[in-house]
């Protein structure tokens, strides 16, 4: 079988989508599959092996310039395969990161409407290279490629298409209300043409089945899996202060400042007053106004000497990062779809302390079928209940390192990349031939 999966690039993010494509294509590969990654926008970023394609497709210079002058509808192929260059992308990129999502309505209905839109050019252009391919599956990374389905279910109509549903709502939540309401009514015309849906959580499943007005059983749910062998159980250091950690991409939506309002609580009570918070994860353009603001607090409150904050790390990093944690915790605002970086907490052997929303719940159930809960997870929004957690894991080591240790062998027997790829494929073979 042969498998096109058509990832999106995030503008030099470590993105957990990114992060999740390229693990599941790496062993699908592994498996016996003929699988490729193809980057589109720009090339991904991760902190393990690239396993994508170097040649980038719907370049996000080319798609905004065509975008914005009908110009460069019409320029010849040698000019825009410059622009496509993965330096030149990766510098765009930057300061495509502080763009607003709001902002970027219009070039998202235009790519959304595919061979009828402004990047016209730049779908055939893919459409031509998956047909001299010729792949079995074409599996599309997010709802926001979309525009791209008509045409490859037409040159291609014995390809199974698939979509996998994995963080679109929280881009176009940030839409003005028409244009959202416009947006997805193309995505729904859009998917139609699907062969199924794949989602990385029930509970994301059943919340964009109503989203964007799919069928419930059209949707597939496999559950995330990471690299167990790339993480290392720590080695706790009792010389070190209770340590809070806190890892994920700094902003609004996945509770940062809700874990600066708990780790802030602790410091004031004189049993926990000396527990630090260590903070790791990407810090783009736009979020850095209300990092700032959160850095304002800490400092206001005399509390600097026990915070640290690490940028985006390389995977050596991030280890390092996660070891140095004796809890862990995401208060996400949004309703998580992946959970990614708890599934490293636990395979290094941190225990989590989750809000009961989005895939977190389901996690935590799968665990315990494995073994025992890897974590807590307290009503979300509930302030009081999260620190009363927190603060019984960071005064009780034993109790931690035991919930630490049975995250691990949850990720080890069934949150791992083999399982979830071993899925995908099995699921692939399920649906029904195209026409």
């Amino acid at each position: 079988m042969r498998i096109a999966y058509i990832t999106a690039g995030a503008a030099g993010m470590f993105c957990g989508s990114c992060l999740r494509d390229n693990t599941l294509v790496t062993h699908l590969r592994k498996l016996g599959f003929d699988a490729l990654l193809i980057p589109t926008y720009t090339p991904i970023t991760t902190d393990e092996a690239d396993a994508s394609e170097k040649q980038v497709f719907l370049g996000g210079i080319n798609v905004y310039l065509q975008d914005k002058s009908w110009l460069f509808r019409h320029t010849p192929r040698f000019l825009d395969k410059l622009l496509d260059a993965s330096w030149l992308l990766r510098l765009a990129g930057k300061r495509a990161g502080s763009t607003k999502y709001e902002d970027l309505a219009g070039l998202t209905l235009n790519m959304l409407q595919g061979t009828e839109g402004h990047q016209r050019k730049e779908v055939l252009r893919l459409a031509d290279w998956l047909v001299d391919l010729a792949p079995d599956v074409v599996h599309l990374s997010n709802a926001l490629i979309s525009g791209v389905i008509p045409e490859i279910r037409r040159r291609l109509p014995k390809a199974k298409v698939v979509l996998q549903l994995q963080g679109d709502d929280i881009f176009l939540d940030a839409m003005p209300p028409a244009a959202r309401a416009e947006i997805i009514a193309q995505i729904r015309r859009n998917t139609a043409q699907a062969s199924g849906f794949q989602s990385t959580s029930t509970a994301y499943a059943d919340a964009m089945a109503t989203y964007f007005g799919i069928d419930r059983a059209r949707i597939h749910v496999v559950l995330p899996g990471i690299d167990v062998d790339a993480f290392r159980p720590r080695q706790p250091n009792p010389a070190n202060p209770p340590t809070l950690g806190y890892f994920a991409r700094i902003c609004p939506e996945k509770g940062f400042h809700n874990a600066v309002d708990a780790w802030l609580t602790l410091r004031a009570r004189p049993e926990t007053k000396h527990t630090r918070l260590l903070a790791g994860g990407w810090l783009g353009a736009k979020d850095k106004p209300f990092f700032n603001d959160q850095l304002a607090r800490i400092r206001q409150a005399g509390q600097m000497d026990g915070f640290e904050y690490r940028d985006c790390p390389t995977h050596a990093d991030k280890e390092r990062i996660l070891s140095e944690m004796d809890v862990f915790t995401l208060p996400t605002v949004y309703a998580e779809p992946k959970g990614l970086s708890v599934l490293e907490a636990w395979a290094t052997g941190v225990p989590a302390v989750l809000p009961a929303h989005g895939s977190f719940p389901e996690l935590l159930e799968q665990a315990l079928l494995i073994s025992a809960e890897p974590g807590l997870r307290y009503p979300p929004g509930d302030k009081e209940f999260l620190v009363d957690l927190l603060s019984n894991l960071l005064l009780n080591p034993t109790e931690a390192a035991e919930l630490g240790r049975h995250g691990r062998e949850a990720v080890e027997r069934f949150f791992n990349a083999p399982r979830m790829a071993h899925e995908t494929a099995h699921w692939y073979h399920s649906l029904p031939e195209p026409g």
